[in-house]
């Protein structure tokens, strides 16, 4: 999306709060002819409905980037930083330079551009809610993959987050090479 001539990206993440698997980010630029009308918090929305709306939006003549921190750079810097991170490389992998970040959240991730932390953004802001949705998509898919490999973690269920399905599987299997090693399963 373009203001006066000056362009805006909507930023957002999926996957910081799993005990598996990267966290994904995703930055956003609309042209000025999509139809916005689907699009909505990732959260809000059924996966085929996600995956409805993540078609339509690579299909529109939009700008997106995706930022990825794998598990192994999260427990090395943590998650907040992690999370900034993703965000920072999916600004970096856009076409065209933003001079305005919407970013979903309250924290800014340290550009150097023009930074507006917006809380709920994705239930707020459209470009916001559409990087939420290509970020989630791309962050299921990664986990869909790696679950061929483990399926006795039941990734394609909990995505990686602590369920207690998660967490007796970690207990009995130990951990993957996927797994966040400095996330704290509760004790029972």
């Amino acid at each position: 999306m373009s203001n006066d001539n000056q362009i805006i990206a909507g930023i957002d993440e999926a996957g910081r709060g799993p005990l598996f698997g990267p966290v994904v980010a995703c930055a956003v630029i609309f042209n000025k002819s999509i139809d916005i009308s689907e699009i909505k918090d990732s959260k809000k929305i059924s996966a085929s409905k996600r995956q409805k709306v993540y078609n339509k939006l690579i299909q529109e003549n939009i700008d997106y980037g995706i930022g990825v921190v794998h598990e192994k750079e999260i427990d090395e810097i943590n998650i907040l930083n992690a999370t900034k991170l993703a965000m920072k490389r999916a600004v970096k992998n856009l076409n065209a330079k933003p001079a305005t970040l919407l970013i979903d959240g309250n924290h800014d991730i340290g550009t150097g551009l023009k930074e507006i932390c917006i809380i709920k953004g994705d239930k707020t802001c459209k470009s916001i809610a559409a990087a939420s949705i290509i970020a989630k998509f791309t962050r299921d898919f990664i986990i869909k993959k790696i679950s061929r490999i483990y399926p006795y973690y039941r990734l394609e269920k909990n995505k990686g987050y602590g369920t207690q399905e998660q967490v007796d599987s970690l207990r009995k299997y130990g951990p993957s090479p996927f797994h966040r090693k400095t996330f704290r399963i509760k004790q029972n």
